[in-house]
């Protein structure tokens, strides 16, 4: 059975429908946007993310396709570079947003009115495609790595990737322990329920129990997710991942990191910008401030392998992903 987080964002005749995560389980809710600004507010405030902003920012730009099907070409394709600067600045520090915005432009040549819609609207079936099926050889390469009954620490909300690791490990008899992953919980709303769903055992902890359960000896292996990782083998990821990848190395268990590919526009961690969000998601009372890293950078020392879609490497040996053929 396919979890509803793995299609959470949808293009409609009128506009894009977005599962709203911030409330999800408890509700499910969809989030009508009808404009391109309606979908990147939609990403800035959290209604969806993990890859969830790539699938909103490519139906997206068919919205702004259709808005400027009536311009002529210059005019049009200015409409779209606008739509698409906008979407790719709603979260800086992943890089889909700017990969989603390419692909859909990729077909995009001069065509006006329905030809135009026809090109954006191709484009995004494309990369939505080609995300899938990446996050599917991604799953697979990840799953390899585990022994069978194997109990694997997680962090955040790994999307298609965790739900294609959980496939591909199905006759395994994995069991999963996954962080709460404050502010917003995506461990314990999102990993958990989704993992649930599939008929995985599931167990919730706090963010503050990780490095004792990494000192059990009873967890196989830390897996997580990559928002990007740097071509000198820097992870960076939802906050909290550094700590537990630390605790990892102590107690010598291994850390996946998984990314469909290393970035070539980020040859060190000086190049990612991290994102910080307003401390009020943290804390909003009178007297007290609160401080809102998004992010935060695993040093490749700590880290044991990087799982790409073409399988997994040593966080010092990422230069080999491009060798093979693109």
């Amino acid at each position: 059975m396919t979890p509803i987080l793995a299609d959470s964002v949808r293009l409609t005749d009128d506009g894009v429908e977005i599962l709203d995560r911030r409330v999800f389980p408890e509700r499910r809710v969809w989030v009508h946007c009808a404009s391109v600004e309606e979908v990147a507010k939609a990403i800035e405030d959290m209604v969806t993310q993990s890859s969830g902003p790539y699938f909103a920012a490519l139906w997206g730009m068919v919205l702004a396709a259709r808005e400027a099907a009536g311009l002529d070409a210059p005019a049009a394709r200015a409409r779209l570079d606008a739509a698409g600067a906008r979407l790719a600045a709603t979260r800086r520090t992943n890089n889909h947003l700017r990969k989603a915005v390419t692909a859909t432009l990729s077909q995009v040549d001069g065509q006006t009115g329905g030809e135009l819609v026809a090109a954006v609207l191709a484009g995004a079936r494309a990369g939505d495609e080609r995300y899938r099926s990446r996050s599917a050889a991604l799953g697979r390469h990840t799953a390899d790595l585990l022994p069978d009954n194997a109990t694997v620490l997680t962090h955040c909300w790994a999307d298609l990737y965790l739900v294609e690791l959980v496939l591909a490990a199905a006759d395994k008899n994995l069991a999963f322990v996954c962080t709460e992953t404050r502010p917003y919980l995506q461990g314990a709303r999102l990993t958990a329920e989704t993992l649930a769903e599939m008929g995985v055992d599931t167990t919730v902890i706090t963010d503050g129990m990780g490095a004792a359960v990494l000192s059990s000896g009873e967890v196989a292996a830390l897996v997580t997710a990559a928002d990007r990782v740097t071509m000198d083998g820097h992870v960076v990821n939802k906050i909290g991942t550094l700590g537990l990848a630390v605790a990892a190395s102590a107690f010598g268990v291994p850390f996946h990191a998984m990314v469909q590919a290393p970035d070539r526009l980020a040859p060190t961690a000086a190049e990612v910008p991290i994102e910080y969000r307003d401390g009020t998601e943290v804390v909003n009372r009178p007297g007290i401030r609160g401080h809102y890293p998004a992010f935060d950078i695993t040093p490749p020392r700590f880290v044991t392998t990087v799982v790409t879609d073409r399988g997994p490497f040593s966080p010092h040996q990422l230069a080999d992903y491009y060798r093979e053929a693109p």
